[in-house]
């Protein structure tokens, strides 16, 4: 295929690793790769075969039942998360695949540590699992807002000057510990810019069959665009890591945002070596005589 090439490069091109030296003001949300307007008018049609080999391969991870994948989604508001993971996932067999969107916890949940309701929602093995917003919620929303912090009314020495190190360092030790046990991890950061998000935000407001998806909170919450770009460069800076890489996805052109995410769920999904689970010979010699029985047995007979 004539941009297959570049198409690979993708699933690698936008991965930190290792944070420590990240600047989020480097990335351009605008950025495409190089990749020419014709890619774009062909980007259905690549995002279809994509499709196709990400079914193929999510089918050998549930027949191997092995490994587990987590992908998790964060972004300011009209980034494109929920169409990123319709239209990427799109093949997905449903059964194989469970996703959670996170929003503002509930009374229980805030009355467990703030890791609890998303441990409990960790994909098995031999699924996909999807976070429409996860764990790192907070570290973003509940930093920029301290109030939210507040109503979690934890111990008093247990609010500190450290906290936010202390939940990076958390974080990072859950998700160790999941790749540990056979959880592969790739975190996105769809990375939106003020201008695409006005306006996104107006057609919200244009178009009436979008008008539902428009809350006054989303205004309000950009007046705080600076504090969150503080938060998830933080964010990113202290939770990169190879077993667990962000990979931040310029989020300005749909098309491009989509082809990354597939490509990277793709490239990870490829690093795990999947195969069908061989036959041993008793179950051949079962099968075989299933088989003998079947066709050249005596009919079946009615009820």
């Amino acid at each position: 295929m004539k941009h297959s090439k570049k198409l690979r490069s993708l699933a690698t091109l936008y991965r930190i690793d290792h944070g420590e030296s990240f600047h989020l003001r480097k990335c351009d949300p605008g950025d495409t790769a190089g990749l020419s307007d014709e890619l774009k008018e062909e980007s259905d049609e690549l995002l279809e075969r994509s499709t196709q080999q990400l079914a193929e391969l999510q089918d050998m991870l549930y027949a191997q039942d092995r490994w587990s994948l987590l992908l998790i989604f964060q972004a300011m508001d009209a980034a494109g998360k929920d169409s990123t993971i319709k239209h990427v996932m799109s093949g997905v067999n449903p059964q194989g695949c469970e996703v959670h969107s996170f929003k503002a916890p509930s009374a229980e949940e805030i009355d467990h540590d703030f890791l609890w309701r998303t441990t409990c929602r960790m994909p098995p093995r031999g699924k996909i699992g999807i976070f429409n917003r996860s764990y790192y919620e907070e570290i973003l929303i509940v930093r920029v807002h301290p109030e939210l912090l507040a109503a979690q009314r934890l111990p008093p020495s247990c609010v500190g000057r450290n906290i936010w190190k202390a939940r990076f360092e958390d974080i990072t030790a859950f998700e160790r510990y999941a790749a540990r046990n056979g959880t592969v991890i790739r975190k996105f950061f769809l990375n939106l810019s003020p201008e695409e998000q006005k306006k996104r935000f107006l057609a919200r407001l244009d178009v009436p069959e979008k008008n539902w998806k428009f809350s006054a909170s989303d205004v309000q919450e950009r007046r705080y665009w600076t504090h969150y770009m503080r938060a998830y460069e933080d964010m990113i800076r202290n939770t990169a890591t190879k077993h667990a890489p962000w990979i931040v996805v310029p989020a300005d052109h749909k098309w491009f945002t989509r082809l990354v995410v597939s490509s990277v769920i793709i490239h990870a999904l490829e690093d795990m070596k999947l195969s069908y689970p061989k036959v041993s010979k008793e179950k051949q010699r079962s099968l075989a005589a299933a088989r003998r029985e079947l066709e050249g047995g005596a009919a079946a007979k009615r009820a």
